[in-house]
């Protein structure tokens, strides 16, 4: 029951940061990527603050230091930096199709760093879907701006802060972790305001905007967060790969994007991999599964 519970945070979570990515683009083509940050930071740190007060739930000095937390921290900022310059300056379809090497980059990481056991069909898998990415991106292609580079770096920080959410002491509420993961966002921010030359803008329009990533993102936030918790990594994980179906559908519906042949087949080729390595993750689960 909590695997499945988890499994269906994961998929909700999936649909609200697609809904995030479709109104931080539109965010981005209004205003620089450090107000963006900023205003992201901002709003999802108070919101989460709410939350928090109205749960009634701790938010203590030691663990905001904990060196797990520091980490994970640091892994958000690296995937809130690479996401969302990513965001403003490539199509939000192509973005899908990067963003689903994560649960990939989830086992490798787990295989690397957790001793989770990993067999040479899985590092092909892997092996496979990191060749899509670069058939997504196709680094030394004529259309290759190296833009796409931060959405992989991105996606990277992001798989990594996952890992580590998993080994966090059980005793540090996951509304507490949400909130300091966004908090150290803001700084960030503010450094790439300060450094950029685009001047900040008050177009109405960013409010409501924002406003929109502000709530869709805390959401699926928490919801991945609490998922990966709930179960084993390689049990939610594979379900990641319902992004493509909602970010890609709203880069169409909303930006008029249409993949060329190259983006799809890669993104069909991470799919592959990505479901088959969680095919196999699961037969050999119940292979070594102790009989009635």
């Amino acid at each position: 029951m909590e695997t499945l519970r988890a499994i269906l945070l994961m998929v909700l979570g999936m649909a609200l940061l697609a809904g995030s990515d479709a109104f931080l683009k539109l965010a981005s083509q209004l205003a620089p990527v450090g107000q963006v940050m900023m205003m992201l930071s901002l709003g999802g740190t108070a919101l989460f603050l709410t939350v928090a007060w109205l749960r009634r739930v701790p938010l203590r000095r030691d663990e905001m230091l904990h060196p797990q937390v520091l980490l994970r921290n640091l892994f958000e900022i690296v995937g809130a930096v690479g996401m969302i310059v990513g965001l403003s300056k490539i199509p939000l379809s192509l973005m899908a199709a990067i963003l689903q090497t994560a649960p990939l980059l989830v086992t490798l990481g787990a295989a690397l760093f957790l001793r989770e056991p990993v067999g040479w069909r899985r590092w092909a898998a892997i092996g496979v879907g990191l060749t899509g990415m670069l058939m997504v991106i196709r680094p030394f292609g004529t259309g290759f701006t190296g833009w796409e580079l931060f959405p992989v770096a991105g996606v990277t920080g992001l798989a990594a802060r996952d890992l580590v959410t998993r080994v966090l002491p059980a005793r540090i509420p996951s509304l507490a972790v949400s909130t300091y993961g966004f908090a150290v966002i803001f700084p960030v921010g503010v450094a790439l305001t300060l450094i950029s030359d685009a001047p900040l803008t008050a177009d109405p329009r960013i409010w409501l905007h924002m406003a929109g990533a502000v709530v869709v993102t805390t959401a699926g936030y928490l919801s991945v967060t609490a998922a990966m918790r709930l179960a084993t990594v390689s049990s939610v994980a594979p379900f990641r790969y319902t992004r493509l179906v909602f970010t890609a559908g709203l880069g169409m519906a909303v930006f008029g994007e249409r993949p060329d042949g190259w983006t799809w087949a890669g993104a069909a080729l991470i799919l592959a991999a990505g479901l088959y390595s969680f095919l196999r993750e699961r037969r050999l689960a119940r292979a070594v599964a102790p009989a009635p």
